[in-house]
């Protein structure tokens, strides 16, 4: 039985699954870029996770992407599962992308004044989501959080939040803010500069915890605004909650007139155009979406119901605005990525195309009795070093498998395959990877996970 189960998950030509780890690439142009970033740069980057501190070797800077692929300064060529964090659903350099941002750039890339491009993009999302009336477009999905969190302030006429340990939402004030040491707590800041008199205006509670939220209504009752979540928590692993409990916030939220945001930055269009609040058949009362809806330039947007956008300055009194808001560079792109999105079975194949791949990764580790788990949802996927069915909070996930990710990451990377540079972090496949390039990574991943399970 073992021996067919074997013969299954070798590699094409009847080869055997490698047991032995790969020498490192090469990254010497790649190491001396970092070594002058870091004269230029805090730690050498413009964003912390670059700084691979999770994992082993320097940074890999890239020169160039298409399709699935990218190329580093040292010309190693992988399969990226990154995809700009996500944003880049199509995969790098899409021809109809990239069309469309050239022609637009031809008039100019920047006006600080409205645009038809604008009209055309919220027009495309608004009329193929039926859960929000109108929006505004932002330059980042932290901006879109934060200007959320204040429509929910000025709409509700209430001060505090209520955010989940586990989920990121970027890195504004009210928002840098972790669980204390009680059920129920007001959240201690989690970087230096964020004033305690911030984090006092948000409550911090486990994931998939009734009895935390019902105790949070009741001591602060009529004071808090909103509850904020990442309704596909992906941002400290793939911590995926029951529908069941996202209803339960929906309708605690009712009762207690409070607002459910769902932050889609990651999720959103992910899932299905709708995002997780069309995966769930949930309603939340203000959405808020990422680079993607920009083919991976910098956007955001935050929508609702027209009722609460009204709140909106220059029709309310909740201030908000951008100079590079609606930007016709991002517009286009976005344009062009949305209207593939919306081709008939472009979510069918590719929700298909990551199930079979996860599930194959999944059975190679389950026949050889790995500790190791592919969590899936959509074109979504984590690795975890566990042998938990489902891990639904940030404290279920073990610190110490950590080590295994750095040995995964260097040996996958040895193997021309690019992961996330943290074992947190999710992967996230593109209707660009061909079921060639995906047969290939698996045979990188067995061979990796050979090497990781056989070391002691």
């Amino acid at each position: 039985m073992f021996d067919s189960i074997k013969k299954k998950f070798t590699s094409e030509g009847n080869e055997p699954v490698g047991t032995t780890a790969k020498p490192d690439i090469c990254r010497d142009k790649s190491a001396e870029l970092y070594a002058k970033a870091k004269t230029f740069f805090p730690g050498g980057v413009n964003s912390p996770v670059r700084a691979f501190k999770s994992v082993y070797g320097t940074p890999l800077f890239i020169k160039k992407g298409d399709g699935c692929h990218l190329w580093d300064a040292d010309d190693n060529q992988f399969i990226d599962f990154c995809c700009s964090w996500g944003p880049l659903i199509l995969g790098h350099n899409h021809a109809k992308v990239r069309e469309k941002v050239t022609e637009v750039m031809q008039n100019g890339m920047s006006f600080g004044a409205p645009t038809s491009l604008e009209n055309e993009l919220a027009e495309l999302i608004i009329k193929n989501n039926k859960f929000i009336e109108k929006l505004r477009f932002v330059s980042s999905g932290t901006e879109a959080v934060m200007s959320a969190i204040r429509l929910a302030r000025g709409y509700t006429k209430r001060d505090k939040i209520l955010k989940f340990e586990g989920c990121y939402h970027g890195h504004s004030d009210s928002l840098l803010v972790k669980a204390g040491s009680g059920l129920v707590t007001f959240g201690e800041t989690s970087s230096a500069g964020v004033p305690k008199s911030f984090a006092d205006e948000t409550i911090v509670v486990a994931l998939n915890d009734k009895p935390a939220i019902e105790k949070a209504f009741e001591e602060f009752k009529d004071q808090i605004a909103a509850i904020i979540i990442e309704p596909v928590p992906a941002n400290n692993g793939l911590l995926l909650q029951e529908k069941e409990y996202l209803q339960y916030l929906r309708d605690i939220c009712t009762q207690n007139g409070a607002l459910l945001i769902f932050d889609e930055v990651i999720s959103g269009f992910r899932l299905g155009f709708e995002g997780a609040a069309g995966y769930y058949q949930i309603k939340p009362d203000i959405i808020t979406y990422g680079k993607i809806i920009g083919g991976g330039l910098p956007v955001g947007c935050y929508g609702s119901s027209a009722e609460i956008m009204g709140h909106i300055s220059p029709d309310g009194g909740v201030y908000q605005a951008g100079t590079l808001s609606g930007n016709p560079v991002a517009m286009a792109a976005g344009i062009a990525q949305l209207s593939e999105l919306l081709r008939m079975g472009f979510y069918r194949d590719l929700n298909k195309k990551t199930e079979e791949f996860t599930e194959s990764i999944q059975r190679f580790a389950t026949a050889r009795n790995y500790k190791f788990k592919v969590y899936a949802i959509g074109s979504i996927f984590w690795f975890a070093f566990t042998d938990k069915e489902a891990i639904r909070r940030a404290d279920e996930i073990d610190p110490a498998s950590m080590e295994k990710f750095k040995k995964l990451h260097r040996e996958l990377l040895n193997r021309g395959i690019y992961l996330g540079p943290s074992g947190y972090e999710v992967g996230f496949i593109s209707s660009a990877h061909t079921k060639i390039d995906l047969e290939k990574a698996k045979r990188a991943i067995f061979d990796s996970l050979e090497v990781v399970f056989r070391e002691k």
